[in-house]
C-alpha cells in the first residue's frame, strides 16, 4: 500500500539532487489524477478563488473553503504531501490567530503541512506554528494575498530589492519552515537565494534553478480560460477536449442520437444493468 510523502522524503529527494513536482489541485478528480502523475506535493491554493471561483483574486477564499477543498484532496490520495494554504487574513493578526486557523486545516481537512505568505513580517506566526508541531512552508517574491499592496501582478526581487528577498528568505528558514515557494523572482535572485539557503526552494515563475516547481493545475492542463502566466507552460489541452466533447453531446442531443438503444434501461433488469453514479 502507498505510504503518504513525509518531509524526510522530501529531504531526501532534494539530498539526492531530484528536483521537487508540486502542483495545485482543489477537487478530487484533479487530485487523483496528479498523483497518479507522481507528484511529490500538492497545494491546496487560495488560487481556488481565481481559477475555480473565477474571482479577480485570492482575497475571497475563507479558511472554510480551503478546509472542504483540502478535505477531498486528502480523501483522494494516499501517497502526495498536502499542505494547505492560509488564506487571507487567517494568520496576519497574530501567532495565536494562526496557530488556531492551522489547527483547524489539519484536524478538519487533515493536511499533513500549511502554507502562509510573507517574509520577516509572518516570522513570529511560522515560529509559532513549527514549535506547536504544524509543518510550515513559506511564500515570498510576488504574494498574491498582496496584490494590491505590490501595485498588481509585477516580479519581486529586482535591483535593490534583492537584499531584502534573501532577507526575508533567511527569516522563513530561521523561524522554521521546511519549504519556501519562490513566486515571480527573476531567476538569478531566485538561483542564489536556493544557494544559500539550507531548506529547499520551489519555483513558479522563478527559473529553473530552485529546488523544485510549482504549477496552477489549470494554467498547465489548459483549463485557464482567461489570460495566463508567462511563466506557466500549458502542457495540454484539456479545455479543447472538454469543449468538443460538450459540442459532440449537444449535437447529438439535438440529432436524436443520443441517448440511443445501449444507454436506455430496459423495463425489466435481465442485463443486469446499474445506473451508475448511486442511482437505482
Amino acid at each position: 500500500m502507498a505510504r503518504r510523502t513525509t518531509l524526510v522524503d522530501i529531504g531526501r529527494i532534494v539530498a539526492a539532487s531530484t528536483p521537487l513536482v508540486m502542483v495545485t489541485a482543489y477537487d478530487f478528480p484533479s487530485a487523483r489524477l496528479a498523483e497518479e502523475a507522481g507528484v511529490d506535493l500538492i497545494l491546496v491554493g487560495d488560487s481556488m478563488g481565481t481559477t475555480v471561483f473565477g474571482e479577480a483574486d485570492t482575497l475571497g477564499v475563507t479558511l472554510d473553503d480551503i478546509i472542504r477543498h483540502a478535505g477531498v484532496v486528502v480523501h483522494a490520495t494516499t501517497r502526495p504531501l498536502i499542505v494547505g494554504d492560509l488564506p487571507f487574513m487567517t494568520y496576519q493578526e497574530s501567532a495565536e490567530q494562526a496557530l488556531r486557523s492551522a489547527g483547524r486545516l489539519m484536524q478538519e481537512a487533515r493536511v499533513q503541512a500549511v502554507k502562509l505568505e510573507g517574509g520577516r513580517r509572518s516570522s513570529e506566526q511560522i515560529r509559532r506554528l513549527t514549535e506547536a508541531g504544524v509543518p510550515v512552508m513559506g511564500h515570498i517574491g510576488f504574494t498574491p494575498q498582496s496584490v494590491y499592496e505590490l501595485g498588481g501582478f509585477r516580479v519581486q526581487g529586482r535591483g535593490s530589492a534583492a537584499d531584502t528577498l534573501m532577507e526575508d528568505a533567511l527569516a522563513v528558514q530561521d523561524a522554521g519552515a521546511f519549504a519556501l515557494v519562490l513566486e515571480m523572482v527573476p531567476g538569478p535572485i531566485a538561483r542564489a537565494v536556493t544557494k544559500r539557503l539550507t531548506i529547499p526552494t520551489i519555483g513558479i515563475g522563478a527559473g529553473p534553478e530552485t529546488s523544485g516547481q510549482v504549477l496552477v493545475f489549470h494554467d498547465l492542463v489548459g483549463l485557464t480560460l482567461g489570460r495566463q502566466p508567462r511563466f506557466a507552460r500549458r502542457f495540454a489541452d484539456a479545455a479543447g477536449v472538454i469543449r468538443e466533447g460538450l459540442r459532440a453531446y449537444a449535437a447529438e442531443v439535438r440529432a436524436g442520437t443520443y441517448p440511443g438503444p445501449g444507454e436506455t434501461f430496459p423495463d425489466d433488469d435481465a442485463d443486469g444493468a446499474t445506473a451508475g453514479h448511486g442511482e437505482s
